[in-house]
C-alpha cells in the first residue's frame, strides 16, 4: 500500500452545499476543507488494480502523471472492486482512465463502457451500472447546458447503491461558474448541488488530488499546466521563465468527490 499518499485521504459526509448563485437559501454553506474530520476509508489490497496501474501496456506519458493523478489511491476511493460495470463519461482520445479501467475490467470478470453522448446512449441497460466515472468534464458541461441531462442519465444507468465517481480541476468556492468555467474550473459547491439536485447523496469528498501551489490564475487557464502545457495563444507566448514556474506547479487542483444513488432509488 502506499502509506503516505493515503494518509492524504480525507473523506466525510458533508451538511448541503450551496451553489452561490443558484443554491436554495435553505442550503448550508460548504465546509472549509481544512476542517474536515480525518476519516480514513476502509483500503484493501488489490492486486489486479496494482497491476492495471503498473503495467507496462500503458503509454509511458500516462504512468508519469501517476504520482499526480494517483490512479490506485483514487479508484480504491471511489470503490472500485473486482467484477463491476464501470461507466467511463467522455474518456477522450488519450484515454488515460480507461488504460486503467478496461484491462481491470478485462482481468476480473467486469465491464467497462466508454460513453461519449450519454443522453443518447449510456451503453447499458437502466439500472445495471455499478459506477459512472466523470473526470475533469463539469467545465465543459457547464458552459452549454449538459450537466442536468448528463446527470440525470447517470442517475438512470446505475443501480441502487451505484457510484458517481467525480474528479474535477477546483475554482475557488463561491465564484459564478459562468466566469470560471472557461478556464477549465469550477467551484465544488457547484458539482455537489448539482449532482444533489440529480438525486445523488454525497458520500464522501477528498483532498487526494489537491495542489496548494496551484493558484488559478493562469494565462491560458488550466491548459496552461501540464499535462497540456499550452504556451502559445492570442499572441501571447510564455517566456522561458514562465514556462518553468507553471511547470513547478505541476496538475491543477482538483476535487475529488464520491456520490451514491440511494438504495431506495428506482
Amino acid at each position: 500500500m502506499r502509506p503516505l499518499v493515503l494518509a492524504a485521504l480525507l473523506a466525510s459526509a458533508l451538511a448541503a452545499p450551496a451553489l452561490a448563485q443558484t443554491a436554495p437559501p435553505e442550503s448550508a454553506p460548504l465546509p472549509h476543507r481544512q476542517g474536515l474530520s480525518m476519516e480514513m476509508p476502509t483500503m484493501g489490497e488489490d492486486a489486479a488494480l496494482q497491476a492495471a496501474v503498473a503495467s507496462t501496456t500503458r503509454p509511458e506519458a500516462d504512468r508519469a502523471r501517476d504520482s499526480q493523478r494517483h490512479p490506485f489511491e483514487t479508484l480504491t476511493f471511489w470503490g472500485l472492486q473486482p467484477g463491476l460495470t464501470v461507466v467511463e463519461i467522455e474518456p477522450g482520445r488519450a484515454g488515460w482512465w480507461r488504460n486503467i479501467l478496461e484491462p481491470y475490467a478485462a482481468a476480473t470478470g467486469g465491464r467497462y463502457v466508454a460513453v461519449g453522448k450519454p443522453t443518447e446512449s449510456m451503453g447499458v441497460e437502466d439500472g445495471t451500472a455499478d459506477m459512472v466515472v466523470v473526470a475533469r468534464a463539469f467545465h465543459n458541461w457547464s458552459r452549454d447546458g449538459r450537466a442536468e441531462p448528463y446527470l440525470a442519465a447517470f442517475f438512470k444507468a446505475l443501480k441502487p447503491g451505484g457510484v458517481l465517481a467525480v474528479e474535477q480541476h477546483r475554482s475557488v468556492d463561491g465564484l459564478n461558474v459562468a466566469d470560471v468555467a472557461p478556464t477549465g474550473y469550477v467551484p465544488e459547491s457547484y458539482v455537489i448541488h448539482a449532482a444533489r439536485s440529480a438525486g445523488f447523496e454525497l458520500e464522501a469528498r477528498s483532498e487526494l488530488n489537491a495542489n496548494a501551489k496551484d493558484d488559478r490564475d493562469h494565462p491560458f487557464g488550466v491548459w496552461t499546466l501540464p499535462p497540456t502545457r499550452t504556451s502559445e495563444r492570442n499572441g501571447r507566448t510564455l517566456t522561458a521563465e514562465e514556462r518553468a514556474g507553471f511547470d513547478a506547479i505541476g496538475e491543477s487542483d482538483r476535487m475529488t468527490l464520491r456520490f451514491r444513488k440511494p438504495e431506495a432509488a428506482n
